[in-house]
């Protein structure tokens, strides 16, 4: 073999290894379909999950109600925001000082309306008295959202909060988040080894064939 044949082949050998790791590094860094870990978008308005879900302690599926009988757990609508906040439209400590003041001065205590609240009132056309305003139309708030999946992926929320999952399980303890963010990466890997281990451990009182075949997800 000759000197410049060898050359040769060392030289490709030493390309291929430089291709093989620059291959790699240009994988692992880059961020796979749906792979969002960490994604927490400043929303229209500031909505806290801490003070819904943790310090008043509502259930997740009072607002998200689609979660258990469909595929999507949705996005609330303004009326269920409503239902609340036609009463509450201030927090409390404030509510109370105006009414404290409006005895002493002797008057009807005044709406206070929270600036935090402001948009969803605006979004519904209502003025500070919570009444329609007649030269404007309802527009819903354009929420963007956090957990999104490739569409080659099909996944259901049904099974899984009739199943008993907790919605921190994939969401991570929104009840302490100020802004919602995504905490699991939401793979592949993530989901099937989070069957294998339903499939293994079981949910008390309920038998568990959580799907880690392809078609459970791709079809």
């Amino acid at each position: 073999m000759t000197r410049s044949r060898i050359l040769t082949i060392l030289l490709s050998g030493v390309l291929l290894l430089a291709g093989i790791s620059v291959g790699e590094s240009v994988l692992t860094s880059v961020n796979l379909p749906g792979n969002h870990q960490g994604y927490e978008p400043v929303q229209p308005m500031p909505y806290s999950h801490r003070l819904h879900a943790g310090e008043l302690e509502l259930d997740c599926r009072y607002c998200h109600f689609g979660a258990g009988h469909s595929r999507n757990a949705g996005v609330p609508p303004m009326n269920v925001c409503m239902n609340c906040h036609q009463f509450v439209t201030a927090p409390l400590d404030i509510v109370r000082e105006e009414q404290r003041r409006a005895e002493e001065e002797q008057r009807p205590p005044q709406r206070l309306i929270s600036e935090a609240l402001r948009p969803l009132y605006e979004s519904l056309a209502l003025d500070d008295e919570l009444q329609p305003l007649p030269d404007r139309e309802p527009r819903a708030i354009e929420w963007i959202r956090v957990h999104s999946l490739p569409d080659f992926v099909y996944f259901d929320h049904r099974p899984h909060v009739n199943a008993g999952i907790d919605c921190q399980d994939c969401h991570g303890q929104v009840q302490t988040m100020e802004r919602i963010r995504q905490v699991e990466d939401l793979s592949m890997g993530w989901c099937v080894n989070c069957h294998r281990e339903a499939n293994e451990k079981a949910i008390p009182g309920k038998p568990v064939h959580a799907p880690i075949d392809c078609v459970g997800c791709h079809y």
